[in-house]
């Protein structure tokens, strides 16, 4: 039996099965008698498509294409129906980059980790639900404050290349750890990918229990 309570999750902001996963992950720790914490690991879906500027090239051919996309919009809507998750108002966001999302989010988990999860669920929050840009170091800001941080520290942070070049090695070590998309739900050395349902991470978890 593990002595583990602590789950990996490897996630990017801007993906919806990220968000649906969580949703699902929320719904199984409701219903667990022991508490489950969350340790987060960055991942980069938009690596193959942000240019030397920084900015999103929507042209690079990052091998997903319009059939892609109009399958996992199916998905997405299946899933918010199966897990309730009526107040997800984006079906997809293709146009945010979250880099700097999660530049803020991992210097929270260093430096203020009591204040994180709430920073975390409310970023992805912010995004899926209240349809805002969290590329936009305002809207980082504005969410950091929302939950008690001080805004002034995260616009640092941001801005900070240090933070950006400790970020990389977190995307240096999911690729390291053979982690290829997200959510990627790691446990105790099992590991479910994909959105997947409460009772298939109660089986992850209490399995290697």
């Amino acid at each position: 039996m593990s002595d583990t309570d602590e789950i990996t999750v490897y996630s990017d902001y801007v993906c919806p099965f990220c968000y649906l996963g969580r949703k699902s992950l929320a719904a199984y720790h409701s219903d667990r008698e022991e508490r489950l914490d969350i340790d987060w690991r960055p991942f980069d879906l938009r690596a193959g498509k942000r240019g030397p500027d920084g900015e999103i090239d929507q042209n690079a051919d990052d091998g997903k294409d319009e059939a892609y996309f109009e399958e996992a919009k199916k998905n997405v809507e299946r899933l918010k129906q199966e897990y309730g998750a009526d107040e997800m108002s984006l079906d997809l966001s293709r146009d945010v980059d979250s880099l700097d999302a999660q530049v803020a989010s991992y210097y929270v988990k260093q430096e203020h980790p009591e204040q994180w999860l709430d920073f975390d669920v409310a970023l992805l929050e912010a995004l899926w639900e209240d349809a805002r840009d969290i590329g936009d170091v305002d809207v980082l800001a504005d969410v950091a404050e929302d939950v008690g941080l001080d805004p002034k520290e995260i616009r640092s942070a941001v801005a900070d290349e240090a933070w950006h070049e400790r970020l990389e090695a977190q995307f240096d070590e999911a690729r390291e750890a053979g982690v290829t998309g997200v959510p990627t739900f790691a446990y105790d050395g099992y590991a479910a990918r994909g959105a997947v349902p409460p009772a298939q991470l109660r089986r992850l978890v209490e399995g290697a229990e």
